[in-house]
């Protein structure tokens, strides 16, 4: 076996083939991995974002694998790796709560809404 030697200013990677992957990780297209939050989130982001959080806040109470989460919420594995992964683009609030409700069957679920005030003190809708 050959032993690769880096000197303190050789990148582990090529710097072409680092910075394509780069490049990829921040298309807008990218499908791999969890999705953050925009910078400005609308009141309606928020609100899948914290229903993901919640499903995977139980898949890990309950020790869940995601097939079992998935057969809970009678929906296909795809999907529930969506949800987990937070990609909010990909369903309705409503389709949400009803996958949600099928988790949480002995807890009520509401939609709320929280007013905050910020530094100004005018209040904005969070």
């Amino acid at each position: 076996m050959k032993k690769v030697v880096k000197t303190s200013n050789q990148s582990q990677y090529p710097d072409k083939e680092f910075k394509e992957y780069l490049n990829q990780l921040s298309s807008p297209h990218y499908q791999g991995g969890s999705w953050i939050l925009p910078k400005n989130p609308t009141p309606l982001q928020k609100s899948k974002h914290e229903l993901c959080r919640e499903i995977l806040i139980y898949q890990r109470k309950h020790k869940l694998t995601d097939e079992e989460l998935a057969k809970q919420m009678e929906i296909t594995l795809a999907e529930t790796e969506d949800i987990l992964h937070y990609r909010i683009d990909y369903f309705t609030l409503d389709r949400l709560m009803t996958y949600a409700s099928k988790l949480f069957k002995s807890e009520p679920l509401t939609i709320g809404i929280i007013k905050d005030r910020n530094l100004n003190g005018k209040r904005k809708v969070v």
